[in-house]
């Protein structure tokens, strides 16, 4: 039986269904708050991904969605405020029904009613919404430190050494790089590493907010400086004294941009409609998806704001480009999602390597990791192969064998390239080498990462002639 607050919606704005796996597997909405073309293009987007990475910072302790395939019951929730991957904001009124199918849950269907209101866009400072409310966090935002950052690219690893420096200064930072490729990790990474107070970090997607709201969101505003106008903190205000993590910088407004380069300039910040200044002490990092000089020629960036970021400024390299990483984060995916759905799958094929060496990776980091997901999750061998790739990553092979490449089978059997032994040695010293090329040839720190003790690192180092100064 129901209880009567189910029927509290009386329409729907929107429609997903997803499997088991919380793979989408259609989507509907019918809300005219957004635009009819942005609507039409939901369908195609969504049903390509999880549910997770169409709302990648939702919570998982928050999701309606997973907590009904989870438990098998029905799930009602209100004020469920999050964003998708568009940077757009709802507040939903959710009715999450479980799919079962001869007493097991393959799927579920949420259907959900839109409540947003101004409110929830502009959010008073009274309410103090914080990033992690708005569904901003990310994945052990807490405990994310620059350890957490896997790498064996040089590019990368010098990456590293640069934010630890931008951290502890008070420069403001600009991190930029494809979708995908850790801009979120760096910028928590450097918050723990920083002298300032975690509990004075906000985060602000630029592009979240409609136009005529970020300025007031930012600076704040004083009763009566427009119609509705209240007394409101801005972000620059709640995050004096701490960091304050601007993402999409390229979606804020031209002339925000101006204020912010001011701030930038005086540390002064003037609420709306004030004709009083305040002064703030405020880390700014910021992060884009795109090069700066292109958003500067697409005037989406100002070029004397940039400026104002280029001594601190970080790039991320595309997965494309840092190859070396790829087979690193395939074990590293492959340990946690085995343990996760209680699998015991060893790696990937010989074939299923060379695919993923090959493939130009759009997603990078993140796209990499819903595939690993998907093909543990779906998996029955040991070893993965071609079979247990996601859908749309074979039908862009196979575009790709359309244009001339050959069609991609799996062999039948391996030949060992080399001795096992030789295979082995040479694994173990190219793992030891870049763990002490991590670690600047600290051993004991390169032993704790290893999980061996100190003595059992210098034995081995010294049976495979690795010497430490070298990594110094």
């Amino acid at each position: 039986m129901f209880d009567e607050k189910f029927w509290q919606i009386d329409y729907i704005d929107s429609m997903m269904i997803v499997d088991k796996h919380l793979n989408i597997l259609h989507s509907s909405r019918f809300n005219p708050r957004f635009d009819e073309d942005l609507l039409e293009n939901d369908y195609s987007d969504y049903i390509t991904k999880n549910f997770f990475e169409v709302y990648p910072a939702l919570n998982t302790s928050e999701s309606s969605m997973l907590e009904c395939i989870k438990k098998g019951r029905v799930v009602y929730r209100e004020n469920q405020i999050f964003r998708d991957f568009k940077g757009r904001v709802f507040n939903t009124r959710n009715l999450t029904i479980p799919i079962n199918k001869q007493g097991e849950i393959v799927g579920a269907i949420e259907l959900s009613k839109d409540i947003t209101s101004i409110d929830d866009l502009e959010k008073k400072a009274s309410d103090k919404m914080t990033s992690r409310q708005l569904g901003e966090s990310f994945v052990k935002e807490e405990e994310m430190t620059f350890d957490d950052i896997l790498t064996s690219n040089v590019d990368m690893i010098e990456n590293v050494r640069k934010a630890k420096v931008f951290s502890k200064a008070p420069n403001p930072t600009l991190i930029y790089g494809e979708t995908g490729t850790g801009k979120e990790l760096f910028v928590q990474a450097m918050v723990n590493y920083s002298n300032r107070s975690r509990h004075k970090f906000i985060a602000q997607n630029c592009a979240a907010v409609p136009e005529n709201l970020i300025e007031s969101i930012l600076f704040g505003s004083v009763k009566g400086a427009y119609t509705g106008a209240e007394n409101k903190v801005g972000l620059f205000e709640l995050a004096d004294g701490g960091i304050l993590f601007l993402d999409e910088l390229n979606s804020m407004p031209y002339a925000v941009q101006a204020k912010l380069l001011r701030i930038l300039q005086d540390g002064k910040i003037r609420p709306i409609g004030s004709n009083k200044e305040k002064k703030v002490n405020v880390k700014i990092i910021a992060a884009m998806n795109m090069e700066p000089m292109k958003a500067i020629e697409e005037k989406k960036l100002r070029e004397d704001l940039f400026y104002r970021f280029s001594s601190s400024t970080i790039k991320l390299v595309p997965l494309r480009e840092r190859k070396e990483d790829i087979l690193l984060y395939v074990n590293g995916f492959i340990k946690a999602y085995n343990q996760q759905y209680s699998k015991e799958v060893e790696g990937l094929s010989r074939t299923m390597m060379n695919i993923f060496m090959e493939y130009e990776w759009k997603g990078n980091v993140r796209e990499l990791k819903h595939i690993i997901e998907s093909m543990v999750s779906m998996t029955e061998e040991n070893i993965m192969t071609i079979k247990n790739l996601p859908i749309y990553m074979k039908d862009r092979i196979e575009v790709g064998n359309k244009k001339g490449k050959s069609p991609i089978k799996e062999p039948v059997t391996y030949e060992p390239i080399i001795p096992l032994n030789e295979a082995l040695e040479k694994t173990e010293r190219d793992i030891i080498s870049k763990t002490l090329m991590r670690t600047n040839g600290q051993m004991t720190k390169a032993a704790e990462l290893l999980g061996i003790p100190r003595q059992t690192l210098k034995y081995r180092m010294d049976k495979l002639k690795i010497e430490k100064q070298n990594f110094k």
